[in-house]
């Protein structure tokens, strides 16, 4: 009897060794590069093809280094998932625990910061290298529950023979991503593990429900570090004749004084007191608040220079764009859709309309609104250098863009119709 991805999985809920079995042959026979007696789900599919492309061997289970006890310890006191650990915990521990699970919550590394549950299992995952500090990133260790769900950025069950590895195929992983809720960075994965009887397909929405339970608290803390902000930064922006404001450490904005509110103010890396160009501001004062940093625009000229802007799409979900010029250099962070939009602006110097881009993005004229309120989002941190009507880079920029060895590592989950005509050539440079 031939079985649709969709049989299989259901067959999983009541019957698990005999979906395994299938698995297993779909599995040997779609590596092998033969007929599959039924092809995998299209999440799987994908992620097979990704780590074959990248050169994981299915059969040789070879992982990077442990992290030191000490650079775990260092991870966990710096990355934001801390914050949500009683969340995670609250929901999810005590029915892992009674059903054989164990949970894990790695960072936007794949490294294992943290695991906890049933403690047979906990000893069972030792023996797949499921340890704290080990390295699950899918470009590592192949298709699981905490590597690929990083990758798609959606949550992902992996079911048995689903795993790349081999090792790993008496094993049943469901895995959510966990974002930033301000900007929608990856900040790490949750994942609920256990041997391949534990298999229940409600788990996938179990776990993606408390992960959005965790970014909603995420959001909750970022509203109410703001507030508090806001009352350090109301004494003293009422003191400034001139235009200013007051963001907290990510740059976020707390307090405005005579000029437009301005969602977020794009920092570099290592911002210190002093005079500093700061875009989309120009030039500005720069001192420190607690919590924080005020920042006094002064009305001088641009600094003299030629602006040069890279777009580096050359590393898997950590895109950026660099601006160098006279007044020095700074660094951002691109969100998967704007990666897209400037490599689409890169690509056609001439400029694309907005009707332009949303058939170039979504394969649709009519998404205009999507895309002028994305554009909007875009010109608060790079608004110097770019134009409209049409949108495009300024004439006087020089645009550069790095991109992947492989053409097909190009945005790799963009599905725009544009980025993928762009996989099959070279592209701007």
């Amino acid at each position: 009897m031939a079985h649709s991805p969709t049989d299989v999985t259901q067959l999983a809920a009541v019957d698990a060794a005999r979906a395994a079995r299938v698995l297993s042959e779909v599995r040997a026979a779609t590596l092998s590069g033969g007929r599959a007696p039924v092809a995998p789900r299209p999440v799987i599919e994908q992620s097979w093809e990704r780590v074959l492309r990248g050169g994981v061997d299915p059969d040789h289970d070879v992982r990077s280094g442990l992290l030191s006890r000490e650079e775990v310890q260092r991870r966990r006191e710096t990355t934001a998932l801390r914050h949500v650990l009683p969340v995670l915990r609250e929901g999810l521990l005590s029915v892992a625990d009674i059903a054989h699970h164990i949970m894990v919550v790695a960072d936007h590394e794949g490294r294992v910061l943290w695991r906890e549950g049933n403690s047979s299992v906990l000893r069972r995952a030792d023996g797949l290298g499921f340890e704290l500090g080990a390295d699950w990133r899918e470009s590592v260790v192949g298709t699981n529950g905490v590597g690929t769900p990083a990758v798609v950025r959606r949550p992902v069950q992996v079911f048995a023979s689903e795993h790349f590895q081999r090792s790993q195929t008496s094993w049943t992983c469901t895995g959510a991503p966990i974002t930033d809720p301000r900007d929608g960075r990856l900040i790490g994965v949750v994942d609920i593990s256990g041997p391949l009887e534990t298999m229940h397909p409600a788990t996938l929405a179990w776990v993606d429900t408390v992960a959005k339970l965790a970014e909603a608290r995420l959001r909750e803390l970022h509203l109410t570090s703001l507030e508090r902000l806001r009352a350090v930064a109301a004494p003293v922006l009422a003191r400034i004749a001139g235009r200013a404001l007051v963001v907290d450490r990510d740059g976020w904005t707390a307090a405005v004084t005579g000029m437009p509110y301005t969602n977020r103010v794009a920092l570099p890396k290592s911002l210190s007191p002093g005079r500093r160009w700061l875009p989309p501001l120009g030039l500005c004062a720069v001192e420190s608040l607690a919590g924080g940093w005020l920042l006094r625009a002064a009305d001088e000229p641009v600094p003299p220079g030629a602006t040069r802007i890279v777009l580096d799409l050359t590393q898997p979900r950590r895109w950026s764009v660099t601006v160098s010029g006279g007044a020095g250099s700074w660094c951002h962070e691109l969100s998967p859709r704007h990666a897209e939009l400037l490599y689409l602006l890169a690509l056609h110097r001439a400029g694309r309309s907005a009707a332009e881009l949303a058939e170039d993005m979504f394969g649709d004229a009519g998404r205009t609104v999507t895309v002028r309120a994305e554009m909007s989002r875009v010109r608060r941190y790079l608004g110097a250098f770019l134009e409209h009507r049409p949108y495009r880079f300024g004439e006087d920029a020089e645009v550069g863009v790095l991109l992947p060895d492989d053409p097909r590592d190009l945005l790799p989950h963009s599905t725009a119709p544009a980025v993928a005509r762009g996989r099959t050539s070279t592209g701007p440079s």
